[in-house]
C-alpha cells in the first residue's frame, strides 16, 4: 500500500521526538525554579532566530515556486507567521525589562543559533518536501515547549497575557499551516521530491538544534 502524506508526517513526528526528559529548562521553568534572567536572555535570542528563520523560509519558498506550487505556499506561510510571531516577541521583551537598545545590543550565543543557521543551511540545498518533514516534526516539539512556558510564566513569573502570546501562538498547532504541510508532502510523493531518510536526518539534526538552544539557555 502506498505512503500516504498522513503516514509520513505522523511517522516523522513519532519517531522524532525529543526524549521527554532531554530539555534542561522548560521543567525548571514549570517549577518556578529558573532565574528569570533565562527567560530575557530566550527574548533576545528569539529577536535574531525570527529574522533568521524568515529569510530562510523564503528563500526556500523561492526555490520551491518553480514547479512546486504546494511547497512554496508552505514555506511563504511560515515566512509570515515569523513576522507575526515578531509582533508578539516585542510583550515578552518589554515584560523582561527589556528595551530597544537591549535588543540591539545583545550578542547571541553559539549554541541558541545553532537552530537557524541549520535552518539555513536547509534552504540552501535541501528538498524542499524534505524540509517539510524535517521542520514538521520539531514543530511539533517546539510547540509543546512553548505551552508548557507559557503556563509557567503565568503561574511562577507573574507575566500576564499579553506578555505570554509569544508563547500562546506557538503552543496550539495551526491547522492551516497543517494542511499545507500535507499539500507540500502529497507533492513531494506524487513528484518524487519527498526522499524520507534525508528528511528524517535533517529532522534529528533539527532536533538536537533545538534542545542545544534550550540547554545554551540553561547554562
Amino acid at each position: 500500500m502506498a505512503r500516504t502524506a498522513e503516514d509520513v508526517l505522523a511517522d516523522a513526528i513519532r519517531q522524532l521526538a525529543p526524549d521527554a526528559a532531554a530539555n534542561p529548562l522548560v521543567p525548571l521553568l514549570a517549577s518556578g525554579e529558573a532565574p528569570r534572567e533565562a527567560v530575557a536572555a530566550f527574548a533576545l535570542e528569539q529577536h535574531h532566530i525570527i529574522d533568521g528563520d524568515r529569510r530562510s523560509f523564503l528563500h526556500l519558498a523561492e526555490r520551491a515556486s518553480d514547479g512546486r506550487p504546494a511547497a512554496a505556499a508552505f514555506f511563504t506561510g511560515l515566512a509570515q507567521g515569523e513576522s507575526l510571531a515578531l509582533e508578539e516577541l516585542g510583550a515578552l521583551t518589554a515584560a523582561c525589562g527589556l528595551d530597544e537598545e537591549a535588543v540591539q545590543a545583545y550578542e547571541p550565543r553559539a549554541g541558541c543559533q545553532a537552530y537557524p543557521a541549520y535552518v539555513a543551511w536547509l534552504a540552501l540545498g535541501a528538498g524542499p518536501a524534505d524540509v517539510v518533514v524535517a521542520l514538521t516534526a520539531n514543530f511539533a516539539a517546539w510547540g509543546g515547549y512553548c505551552a508548557a512556558v507559557g503556563r509557567a510564566l503565568r503561574e511562577h513569573y507573574g507575566f500576564d497575557d499579553r506578555a505570554c502570546g509569544f508563547f500562546d501562538f506557538f503552543a496550539e498547532p495551526d491547522p492551516a499551516v497543517g494542511e499545507a504541510a500535507l499539500a507540500a508532502v502529497r507533492e513531494g510523493l506524487a513528484d518524487g521530491g519527498l526522499r524520507e531518510p534525508p528528511a528524517h536526518r535533517y529532522g534529528r539534526l533539527l532536533q538536537e538544534y533545538e534542545l542545544m538552544f534550550w540547554k545554551t539557555l540553561a547554562g
